[in-house]
């Protein structure tokens, strides 16, 4: 058994990048906040076994789309970007729009993703936060607490309905830029007009399809060996040099080593 009390520390609402449904974004837009789109790709030369569980998670919060001649997933992450404190953090460290705030601050320290296991030591959260009296995981490893455990639901069914509207949303903002899963992120940065209208378009289109959903998207990597991959096989390819004169970003997880 996992036990957890949140302490007000506050230390979980500072410096994040916070995960937003499509909805959630038009909110956090309109109250004249930033967000981002974090934009990654998983080659996907077949489809996997519906008993590849992890893959079936990565398939369902994704969309189809092809990089040149290879097939893909592309997994759009929209994100509240902020350093600092959030800036719905009040000076007593209570959250100012807290009947309606995100499910990412509704389920934190729980992890959505089912295939991540709960480690208090990889949260911000103080050790005593880990000494109280309430369950947070039972002794057969569920989570403890039945409000808990639908949102967690909740929010998956969400990602995977939002995956569905995410092409449309990338055409209208002219996004077709990612990088491999696992080797980063590339991050887009539209004005928060043109994200709001956007949105407000895609979730009032009713499955109706925009110009420009067809769209090869090109891959971009840092990485010498993942390079010369991409250009073997066919795909759409680019270097991160650049990128930031198209108004985007690349945060990779390791080091660069293109020549």
């Amino acid at each position: 058994m996992v036990r957890f009390d949140c302490t007000m520390c506050g230390r979980c609402c500072h410096g994040l990048r916070l995960p937003l449904s499509l909805a959630e974004a038009v909110g956090w837009l309109r109250d004249g906040h930033e967000v981002q789109l974090f934009c990654e790709a998983i080659p996907w030369p077949s489809e996997p076994s519906d008993d590849n569980l992890p893959a079936m998670h990565k398939r369902r919060r994704s969309f189809e789309a092809m990089s040149g001649s290879l097939p893909i997933r592309v997994i759009v992450t929209l994100m509240a970007s902020f350093d600092g404190p959030c800036p719905n953090l009040l000076p007593d460290k209570r959250c100012g729009i807290y009947d309606r705030r995100p499910a990412t601050c509704r389920i934190y320290p729980a992890e959505v993703n089912p295939f991540i296991a709960l480690d208090p030591r990889a949260k911000l959260c103080p050790p005593e936060a880990w000494e109280g009296e309430t369950p947070i995981i039972a002794d057969d490893g569920r989570w403890a607490n039945a409000d808990l455990a639908s949102t967690i639901v909740c929010s998956r069914d969400a990602d995977a309905y939002d995956a569905a509207l995410k092409p449309q949303l990338c055409a209208m903002l002219g996004c077709a830029t990612a990088a491999l899963s696992n080797e980063g992120m590339v991050i887009h940065s539209p004005s928060r007009e043109a994200l709001l209208a956007a949105l407000n378009a895609t979730l009032g289109a009713d499955g109706d399809r925009f110009p420009g959903d067809d769209r090869s998207w090109q891959l971009v990597t840092n990485r010498q060996p993942t390079y010369d991959a991409l250009v073997e096989i066919g795909a759409s390819h680019a270097s991160p040099a650049g990128m930031a004169v198209a108004g985007l970003d690349y945060l990779g997880y390791f080091a660069a080593d293109l020549v």
